[in-house]
């Protein structure tokens, strides 16, 4: 399974992001969407799975999802927990605007970067999260130039 993950659009896409998306069989958001606009560009007949951010006024939007996917539970949520959360193999979060990928307790805590207005020197990204009987592969995509 192919699963595109983005986070933090705050109400922006670039034009060269809609066609790469177009390759993943889920798109997963994790917050800071700001506009339902964004969500309905994201569909493009996949399955789009999101939650809220602390910038999103949606109410309705769940604060926390829980998926599994090729034997393994992923927690998605926008702004990364204090402690690491049981239950889970893979925390999936965005809000601080930097990548991540590190492990703690046995749990691992994914962050694709920031689409819109990246943080201390990052560049624009979203990741690839590849899913396969209980293994993963995690994939960095630095956004082209053409940013709104």
């Amino acid at each position: 399974m192919r699963i595109a993950v983005v986070s933090d659009t705050h109400d922006r896409l670039p034009p060269s992001l809609l066609p790469e998306l177009e390759q993943a069989d889920e798109i997963w958001h994790l917050g800071d969407i700001c506009g339902h606009s964004i969500l309905q560009q994201l569909v493009l007949g996949k399955p789009v799975y999101h939650v809220r951010g602390n910038c999103d006024n949606d109410m309705t939007w769940p604060a926390t999802r829980t998926l599994e996917r090729g034997g393994l539970r992923f927690l998605l949520i926008h702004i990364p927990p204090a402690s690491v959360p049981t239950g889970c193999d893979v925390v999936l979060h965005g809000h601080t605007h930097v990548p991540r990928d590190e492990t703690l307790k046995g749990v691992r805590f994914l962050n694709p970067g920031c689409i819109s207005r990246p943080n201390r020197g990052a560049p624009a990204s979203y990741a690839w999260l590849h899913v396969e009987q209980g293994q993963i592969q995690w994939e960095w995509v630095l956004l082209r130039s053409d940013r709104p």
